[in-house]
């Protein structure tokens, strides 16, 4: 019988309020086979903890590690310039109080010592998202007419302040054999297909340039098919989520209040989206395929980060789980269905 290409997994960041050995233990009760956890569940309060350490929690659960999130430092290093004060839930209370350059500065030193964990881990793949190295007017996507000017030209500025800062990063993951896959995401360096192509032309095709599928960012004019398709090739990493849009209720206003919002992150089960589809699309484009060589696994995870304004955390991630295991990891025919007909 054709076996699973895929196991149940959780991300971590939405559980930061349990330790790493009681997150394990909450995704193992939950069904999973392994789990994504968030950076600073790695850390040991202003250290890292050591990679024995965390191999042998895994291994004592009988956990896979899928692989570390850590949108959140990412985020905040190409963040920082702008002094917005968006990235102080992120990063220490004493280094929330220091200038933008001195912030992004902790940031990268931050980083360049969790990418080294992380090899040590032998973890190669790393969801995350970048800032807003582009700017806060390109941010909103808005289509306005004043993006450039006489004296002023925003994106191209954009292009090579990520170029810029990006450059010690990348050359790290490069040097350690990591893939830093960007969440194609509202609000991001690269808000759709499009955009992260972008950022690969202008890095001279990087290759750890490489991108977390979601398909619950796809809710403003690109489907999750288009989107994903278009950057088939780079897809190294996957979350299962989904949402669903409240009519008549625009996308974009100021609603700091979740159940107020349009769009709406929901059970997996319940969303808009046809999981069952979104999953096939993975196959077909090969993330299974190309996690498992690059990580050494022999199935790739399906990557559980089910949100909800209104069910708590554990319990919709728990349903979660349970959905991606009992639907999505499905075995995977060996070839058409058509090969068996007349035989």
């Amino acid at each position: 019988m054709a076996q699973p290409v895929f196991h149940p997994s959780v991300e971590g960041a939405q559980h930061g309020a349990k330790t790493l050995a009681q997150f394990l233990d909450y995704a193992k009760a939950s069904g999973a086979a392994g789990a994504q956890p968030s950076n600073y569940m790695l850390e040991d309060g202003k250290k890292f903890k050591s990679a024995k350490e965390i191999k042998d929690t895994f291994a004592s659960r009988g956990m896979s590690l899928d692989g570390i999130s850590c949108h959140c430092p990412i985020w905040v290093h190409t963040t920082a310039w702008t002094g917005s004060p968006t990235v102080r839930p992120f990063i220490p209370a004493d280094v929330a109080k220091l200038a933008p350059d001195e912030i992004e500065k902790w940031a990268e030193d931050y980083l360049l010592r969790f990418f080294d964990l992380a090899a040590e881990l032998e973890v190669k793949i790393l969801p995350m998202f970048w800032g807003v190295a582009f700017g806060w007017e390109l941010a909103t996507g808005y289509p306005w007419g004043f993006w450039k000017g006489g004296d002023y030209d925003l994106l191209e500025a954009g292009k090579e302040r990520f170029v810029k800062k990006t450059a010690k990063i990348r050359k790290k993951a490069n040097d350690l054999g990591l893939y830093l896959a960007h969440e194609i995401h509202p609000g991001t360096a690269a808000m759709c297909a499009d955009d992260f192509n972008l950022l690969v032309s202008i890095c001279d095709g990087d290759k750890c340039l490489t991108v977390n599928a979601d398909p619950s960012h796809c809710w403003e004019g690109e489907s999750w098919e288009t989107r994903f398709r278009k950057v088939a090739s780079r897809v190294y990493a996957c979350h299962v989520k989904n949402y669903t849009i409240r009519p008549n209720v625009p996308l974009r206003f100021m609603a700091p209040n979740w159940p107020d919002r349009a769009m709406q992150f929901v059970d997996i089960s319940s969303g808009d989206l046809n999981m069952v589809r979104y999953v096939e699309m993975l196959i077909n484009i090969g993330y299974a395929a190309r996690y498992c060589e690059i990580m050494g696994k022999k199935t790739a995870p399906l990557i559980v980060e089910a949100e909800s304004a209104y069910r708590d955390i554990d319990a919709t991630s728990a349903n979660g789980i349970a959905y991606v295991r009992d639907n999505l990891c499905f075995p995977i025919a060996a070839g058409s269905f058509e090969d068996g007909m007349g035989a």
